[in-house]
């Protein structure tokens, strides 16, 4: 019995989520509405409601549903049924939703407001467009100051033109829409917005890091297009041309490389590179990593900063004989603070050992 009713609790809400439309402004689902379906239907069967985990789990399946790249007719109803769902749940048993991908922060973490961000789908885009491409953000705040304030730039720049948004993840999309009701077009749907539109003249500005994977899927969805327009073009990512080894560097990386650096600098409060490594003070830049081929990037970036005589000093621990260097990578409050401590038994006598070797060589060459 108590299956049955948590299948028939289960269909009414997603009977509940599927009236609100995830994309409407208007017609939106509210929690009051899925809670009185709950109640006839305890009342109907005469049974207890289903458990605080059962109703999180189900939440919880319902996200993993939607946190996919691809998108189809159904994902619509799929937001607005996760969300309403959501919305039925007490905040207790919000903490537990726990999935493959789900977690309280999907719907309940505070990204800052949706509303000040606009997805630029409008029609009436005219002849000429610039199709701002990129990997999305759900992040409120960073969305419209970062990826806005682009397409913002774009815009001014280029009055003339009609300036439109896409994003390349469909995961981030689909919790943008879930979310905050916030519908933005993936590549396919902004390029059947353009041909739709009429328009003639179609200019491409991705703001992805490099040629990866990416940017290869939008080469891709833009070759099938191509001939629905008048003419196409499609600028290069950040970086540019990716090159064959470490040693091809482009003249987008080594300007890359001066204004991260000159930023990183500027903001550590110093007036050169040079004051802060009088002070005692480096500059690690990270970056996400990539199986792609694209990821020889990385080290022409490592190698154009090393043309450009930055790092002059710095110790890089895999090139040293021991694998070891002098060098001092934490602030001043947290040298020599122990936060774990291995035992004698199994693999941590091994970790033991290392440690205590680590500690031996730093002591010996203090002063080197």
């Amino acid at each position: 019995m108590k299956k049955k009713t948590l299948a028939l609790l289960l269909s009414l809400t997603l009977a509940a989520g599927m009236i609100g439309g995830c994309g409407s402004k208007t017609e939106t689902t509210t929690e009051e509405n899925v809670q009185t379906a709950q109640t006839e239907a305890v009342a109907e069967t005469g049974t207890e409601t289903v458990s605080d985990q059962d109703a999180a789990d189900h939440v919880a399946a319902l996200i993993d549903a939607i946190y996919v790249q691809e998108r189809t007719d159904e994902t619509d109803a799929q937001c607005a049924e996760a969300k309403a769902a959501w919305d039925a749940l007490t905040d207790a048993q919000k903490e537990l939703v726990e999935g493959e991908n789900a977690d309280p922060d999907y719907f309940g973490r505070d990204t800052g407001d949706a509303s000040k961000d606009d997805p630029l789908n409008e029609d009436e885009i005219g002849e000429n467009e610039i199709l701002v491409v990129s990997f999305g953000t759900s992040f409120n705040d960073s969305r419209t100051e970062d990826i806005g304030g682009v397409e913002k730039a774009i815009a001014e720049a280029y009055p003339d033109w009609s300036v439109r948004r896409a994003f390349t993840a469909q995961i981030i999309i689909n919790h943008v829409q879930a979310r905050d009701d916030e519908k933005i077009d993936n590549v396919d749907q902004a390029l059947d917005r353009a041909v739709a539109n009429g328009v003639k003249n179609l200019v491409i500005q991705p703001t992805h890091l490099m040629h990866g994977a990416e940017y290869d899927e939008l080469m891709e969805a833009v070759e099938k297009y191509r001939d629905q327009f008048t003419s196409v073009a499609v600028a290069e990512p950040l970086l540019g041309e990716v090159g064959t080894d470490a040693t091809v560097i482009n003249d987008d990386k080594e300007a890359v490389a001066k204004a991260i650096t000159a930023e990183a600098v500027a903001e550590a409060g110093y007036d050169s590179l040079d004051a802060a490594a009088e002070d005692g003070t480096a500059f690690v830049f990270m970056g996400h990593g990539t199986a792609h081929t694209a990821k020889v990037s990385y080290s022409q970036m490592a190698s154009v900063m090393k043309d450009l005589n930055y790092g002059k000093g710095y110790q890089y621990a895999h090139d040293a004989p021991d694998k070891l260097t002098t060098l001092q990578c934490l602030p001043d409050t947290l040298v020599n603070r122990v936060y774990y401590q291995p035992t004698d038994q199994g693999q941590e006598a091994k970790w033991k050992a290392r440690l205590e070797q680590i500690k031996d060589w730093k002591h010996e060459n203090r002063h080197a």
